[in-house]
C-alpha cells in the first residue's frame, strides 16, 4: 500500500496526463489518496514547475487559547510558458478560516465569507482561470487541506495569504498549536513565528518537530513572564536534504505546547472588546470514583491489527483502574456477551481476570451495536437500583467500534434513540471509531446526545497509544454538575455554561457578551461537586483592565474575545444542529450559524468564501468551500455539547463575616494573634483581656485547642524571620491545622495555599479566589488574599486571617492570625494554650502602680495560685484593620505565660499538625 501510494504520487506529479486520469477516475486526486490514507506523501505547500518560491511565512497569534494563524508564500512562475500553480495549506479540522487573499501580478482577490449557495452562484457567474479553492477533507488524523491553484502566464509573480483561527483545547494538561510545513522546496526565506499572550502567566513553553534531527536546534524560544515567542527560520543551506542537494527536507509537523500559570482554583476571568470568557481548570482535587461498562466491537472486521491493538490498549486501561472504581466489559458481535452482568470492583484479582478474558477474543460475526449498548445501559441502571453507585461518582460507557451495525437493529437513528430513551442523566456515553469504514458522524451524535464525546482512533501501528491517551483524557474526573454563571443584568448571549463533568488535565470555557452599563468589575459565579466536597467559587475581573494591556502588545490578538465567543457558540450550534429532531428546527439553527459565520467571517459547512478581483476590467471569482461528508463527520469541531440557554442566575455569593468577628457590642471572642506569637484571652465574667507570648523556636507545632470530646484539635506551627533583630528570630504562626477526628477532615491553612485532606481525598486551594466548600459537617469558606473561616457541625467556628508584608522586607514574613469565639460549644475535655480558658479562671488583680515607663503600669494578679507580676499594656487586635490593627488593652504576663497557664509551654508542643494534647 505504502510503495503504491509514493509510485502513485510521484506519476501524478511527474505526468500531467496520468493526473487528469486520476482526477476524472476519483473525481478528484485527494479522493484517491484519501482512500489510500496516504495524503501527507503528496502534499505540498506550493505545487508547479519550473517555479521560484521566493518566501514562505506563517505566524501564530495566540492570545488567551485562541489562534490567529496567517500562511503567506510569494511564488514567481519561472518557466517559459504559461502554467497553474497551487496553495496548499494544512489546517486543524477544529479550525475556521476566515480570510484568504492572493495577488497575481498586481491584481488582487479579496476574500469575503457568503452564505454556500449566494457565493457558488455568484461564482458561477464569472468562472475564475484558476481552480476552485477549496478544503478537502483527508484522514489525517486532525487536519484539512486548503487547496487552491490559479493558471497564470510566464514571468507571474503570485502571492498567497491565508487566515484561520482555532481555540486552542487543553488536553492533559497542555494547550497544543500544530503546524504542517512542506513547502515542497527550498525557500530563500522560510520563517514560522508563534506569538503566546497569556497575562495569567505562562507556566511552560516548548517547541518540537518531526522534521529531522538535522532541525533540532534550531528552533529559538524567547520566554517572560506572560509573553512567549517561538521562531523557526532555517536557512537555505541549512533547508537541504544534504550538502549539495537541491531537494528540500523541511516536510514536517512542528508544534508548540504550552501551558498557563493557575494561582487558584476560581479559573481565570477575562473582559475585552464587549466580551468575556470565563476559563476553569482547577487541580489538585481529587478525582471522583467511575464505574465504567467498556463495550467492545469483536466482529469480523476487527480481526488482526486493530484487535491486537485494541487488547492491547485495553491492559493497559484495566491495569489504570483504582480500587475505587467498578466496572464490566461487554464484547459484541452478532450478539452482545458480558464478561459480568453486574459492576465488579477493580481489585487486582478482577483485573487480572478481565485482562484475561479480553486476550481470548476472537473477532468473527456482524455488528450489534444495538444490543450491545442496550446491556452497558442495564448494568449501570440495574447497580444504581441497587444502590451499588456512590451518588458522587461517574458513570461512563466506553464503546470501540470499527464499522457500521449490520445485525440486529441497524437503522442508525433508531439506534440512537434507544439508547437515549435508557440512559439516565447521570450517565455518559463516550464513543471511539477505529479506522475509516465506521460512520463517524452516527458516533458523535450518539456521544454528545448522551453527556459525551467521540473521538476517531485511526487504524495503525500506534493504535493502542490512541485508545490509551484517549482514556487519559476520562479517566480523572474531578468534579461534577459544574455550573459557571454570571450576573443575568450584566451579560447576554452566553454560550454553554453547564457542564456534566470536569476532567483533571482538560479546561471548560464559557463565553458571552457584556450588556451596556456602568460597570466597572464583572463578577462570575462557579458552583461544583467533588469528591465529598461541594464548591462554590466567586472569580472577578476588570472590564477595561485586559484592554489597555492588549493596546501594548504589538504580536497579540486584540480580537480573540469577540471571535472566541463565536468560535465557541458556532460549534455548539453545529453540535446542537446535529441533534435536531426535525427539518424546520435544523433550517432555524442553520440560519443562525450562517448569520454567525457572515459576521465573523467563518467558513463552515453552511458558507463559503467567494475571493474577488479584477483583472483589465473583468470581474474575476474563486470560491473556498467547505464540503459536508456525512460518513466522516461534517463538522469536525463540533465536540462540545448543544447550546444551552442561560439559566436564571442563582442567588450570588455573599460571604459575610460571622457575627462575632466584628461585633457591635464589646468583643467577646477568645483570640490568638501570630506575632512572636502573641495571645489575647478575653474573659467575659472578669472583664478583663489578658495577654502573653509564647517564646518558641520555628518548626515548633502549639497547641491551641485540644478537645477529645469533639475529636476537634487546632494547632499552629511557627515560622521564623528572615534574619535576626535585636539579637533574636521572631516568631510567627505560619500554618493553622484545623482537624475533625469525628469527620476525618484536616483543613491546613498556610500563607501560599490551603488544603482539605479527607480521607485519602486530598483537595487545595490556593488564596487568589473567593471560595466556598462544604464538606459533610465541616464548612470552609476562602474569601481572597483576606481570611478562612472554618465552621465544624455548627458548634466550632475558627477564622484564620492572611498577613501578607512587603516581599523584599529584611526581616518579616508572610504570617497568620487566628481567632476563635467564646461561643465555641467544646466538651468538658477541652485543653490546650486556649482550650484551657474554656472554663474562665477566677482571677484577682491589684496594687496597681506606676512602672518605668508611665504608659505601662504595674500590678500583681492572683490566677490560679499563682501570684504574677503583671504589666499593662496593649497588642494588636487584626479583626477589622488587617493592615495597621487596633489596639486591645491587656495585662501582659511575662515568660511565656507561666502561671496563667497549665504547667509550662513546652507541654503544648505537639509533634505533628493533627495531634492531640497529652496530659498536661
Amino acid at each position: 500500500k505504502n510503495g503504491i501510494n509514493i509510485y502513485i504520487c510521484t506519476l501524478l506529479q511527474k505526468n500531467k496526463k496520468a493526473y487528469s486520469y486520476f482526477s476524472m477516475v476519483f473525481l478528484n486526486v485527494n479522493s484517491l489518496i484519501h482512500v489510500l490514507g496516504f495524503d501527507y506523501l503528496c502534499m505540498q505547500a506550493i505545487q508547479g514547475n519550473d517555479i521560484t518560491v521566493k518566501s514562505y511565512k506563517v505566524e501564530s497569534r495566540i492570545t488567551l487559547r485562541f489562534a490567529h494563524t496567517t500562511v503567506k508564500s510569494s511564488v514567481l512562475n519561472s518557466g517559459p510558458s504559461a502554467q497553474s500553480i497551487g496553495f496548499n495549506v494544512q489546517i486543524p479540522k477544529r479550525a475556521f478560516i476566515n480570510n484568504f487573499t492572493m495577488n497575481v501580478n498586481g491584481n488582487t482577490f479579496v476574500g469575503s465569507v457568503k452564505e454556500k449557495t449566494v457565493a457558488r452562484n455568484l461564482y458561477a457567474l464569472a468562472r475564475a482561470r484558476g481552480k476552485a479553492a477549496g478544503i478537502v477533507r483527508t484522514n489525517s488524523q486532525s487536519m484539512e487541506t486548503f487547496r487552491t491553484e490559479v493558471h497564470v502566464p510566464p514571468g507571474s509573480k503570485v502571492e498567497f495569504e491565508l487566515h484561520y483561527q482555532e481555540m486552542m483545547q487543553r488536553k492533559l494538561g497542555v494547550y497544543q498549536h500544530t503546524l504542517h510545513l512542506q513547502p515542497g522546496r527550498l525557500v530563500p526565506l522560510l520563517q514560522v513565528d508563534v506569538y503566546i499572550f497569556e497575562p495569567k502567566g505562562i507556566k511552560f513553553v516548548t517547541a518540537s518537530n518531526t522534521l529531522g534531527e538535522q532541525f533540532a536546534d534550531l528552533t529559538k524560544i524567547t520566554h517572560t513572564k506572560d509573553k512567549a515567542h517561538i521562531v523557526f527560520r532555517p536557512t537555505l543551506q541549512q533547508q537541504r536534504k544534504c550538502e549539495n542537494c537541491t531537494e528540500s527536507a523541511v516536510d514536517g509537523v512542528f508544534t508548540v505546547n504550552y501551558d498557563v500559570d493557575r494561582e487558584s482554583n476560581a479559573g481565570e476571568l477575562q473582559v475585552s472588546d464587549g466580551h468575556f470568557v470565563q476559563f476553569f481548570a482547577p487541580s489538585d482535587l481529587s478525582p471522583l470514583s467511575k464505574n465504567i461498562v467498556f463495550v467492545i466491537d469483536v466482529s469480523g472486521s476487527m480481526w488482526g491489527l486493530k484487535m491486537k491493538q485494541t487488547v492491547e490498549a485495553m491492559k493497559a486501561i484495566l491495569d489504570d483502574l483504582s480500587m475505587d472504581d467498578y466496572f464490566s466489559i461487554i464484547d459484541f458481535n452478532h450478539n452482545a456477551r458480558c464478561w459480568s452482568e453486574d459492576l465488579v470492583q477493580a481489585s487486582s484479582i478482577q483485573v487480572d481476570e478481565a485482562k484475561k478474558y479480553v486476550q481470548s477474543i476472537r473477532p468473527n460475526g456482524g455488528t450489534n451495536i444495538n444490543e450491545a449498548l442496550l446491556k452497558a445501559v442495564q448494568i449501570l441502571v440495574r447497580a444504581s437500583n441497587q444502590g451499588l453507585i456512590d451518588p458522587r461518582s461517574v458513570s461512563m460507557i466506553i464503546l470501540v467500534s470499527d464499522g457500521d451495525p449490520t445485525v440486529g437493529e441497524i437503522k442508525l437513528s433508531t439506534i440512537q434513540k434507544n439508547v437515549k430513551r435508557v440512559m439516565r442523566e447521570e450517565f455518559s456515553l463516550f464513543s471511539l471509531g477505529i479506522g475509516f469504514d465506521v460512520d463517524f458522524d452516527f458516533l458523535e451524535r450518539i456521544a454528545m446526545d448522551n453527556r459525551g464525546i467521540a473521538q476517531r482512533i485511526y487504524a495503525n501501528h500506534d493504535a493502542a497509544e490512541q485508545l490509551k491517551a484517549f482514556y487519559s483524557q476520562v479517566s480523572s474526573p474531578l468534579l461534577r454538575t459544574i455550573t459557571i454563571n454570571l450576573p443575568e443584568n450584566a451579560v447576554n448571549n452566553v454560550t454553554q455554561n453547564r457542564f456534566d463533568k470536569f476532567f483533571s488535565g482538560s479546561e471548560l470555557i464559557v463565553a458571552g457578551k457584556l450588556q451596556p452599563s456602568d460597570l466597572t468589575t464583572l463578577q462570575s459565579f462557579t458552583t461544583a461537586a467533588a469528591a465529598n466536597m461541594d464548591l462554590n467559587i466567586q472569580t472577578e475581573a476588570d472590564i477595561r483592565e485586559l484592554d489597555s494591556v492588549l493596546g501594548t502588545h504589538q504580536h497579540s490578538f486584540s480580537g480573540f474575545a469577540r471571535q472566541m465567543w463565536a468560535y465557541i457558540t458556532v460549534n455548539q450550534l453545529l453540535a446542537e444542529r446535529s441533534l435536531a429532531p426535525t427539518a424546520s428546527k435544523k433550517r432555524r439553527i442553520t440560519q443562525r450559524i450562517v448569520a454567525l459565520a457572515l459576521e465573523h467571517q467563518f467558513v463552515t459547512p453552511f458558507t463559503a468564501m467567494l475571493v474577488e478581483g479584477h483583472d483589465q476590467g473583468r470581474a474575476e471569482r474563486l470560491i473556498a468551500d467547505s464540503p459536508r461528508d456525512s460518513k466522516h463527520g461534517c463538522c469536525s469541531g463540533t465536540k462540545s455539547k448543544p447550546l444551552s440557554i442561560l439559566p436564571p442566575p442563582v442567588q450570588p455569593l455573599v460571604y459575610s463575616n460571622p457575627p462575632w468577628l466584628l461585633p457591635t457590642v464589646a468583643p467577646n471572642p477568645k483570640e490568638v494573634a501570630g506575632v512572636d506569637p502573641h495571645f489575647i484571652i478575653h474573659l467575659p465574667k472578669s472583664n478583663m483581656d489578658i495577654c502573653f507570648n509564647i517564646d518558641s523556636r520555628p518548626g515548633h507545632i502549639l497547641n491551641l485547642i485540644s478537645d477529645p470530646g469533639t475529636g476537634v484539635t487546632i494547632n499552629g506551627q511557627l515560622v521564623g524571620s528572615k534574619k535576626m533583630k535585636n539579637n533574636k528570630i521572631q516568631t510567627y504562626f505560619g500554618t493553622i491545622s484545623i482537624y475533625s477526628k469525628t469527620d476525618s477532615v484536616q483543613v491546613i491553612v498556610g500563607t501560599d495555599r490551603i488544603n482539605l485532606m479527607e480521607g485519602r481525598n486530598n483537595h487545595s486551594f490556593s488564596w487568589g479566589a473567593t471560595v466556598e466548600l462544604a464538606l459533610n459537617r465541616m464548612r470552609v469558606t476562602i474569601v481572597k488574599e483576606q481570611h478562612v473561616t472554618v465552621m465544624i457541625d455548627g458548634k466550632i467556628s475558627v477564622m484564620v486571617v492572611l498577613h501578607r508584608v512587603w516581599k523584599k522586607h529584611p526581616v518579616q514574613v508572610d504570617f497568620l492570625g487566628i481567632y476563635m469565639s467564646s461561643d465555641n460549644k467544646y466538651s468538658t475535655q477541652v485543653h490546650g494554650l486556649i482550650g484551657q480558658f474554656a472554663k474562665e479562671p477566677k482571677v484577682k488583680v491589684y496594687g496597681v502602680h506606676e512602672g518605668a515607663d508611665p504608659k505601662k503600669k504595674k500590678a500583681t494578679m492572683e490566677v490560679k495560685g499563682n501570684k504574677l507580676a503583671v504589666t499593662r499594656g496593649w497588642q494588636k487586635d487584626f479583626r477589622r484593620d488587617k493592615k495597621r490593627g487596633s489596639d486591645v488593652y491587656c495585662w501582659f504576663i511575662h515568660n511565656s505565660g507561666k502561671g496563667f497557664i497549665d504547667g509550662s509551654y513546652t507541654s503544648y508542643i505537639l509533634p505533628q499538625l493533627d495531634s492531640f494534647l497529652t496530659a498536661i
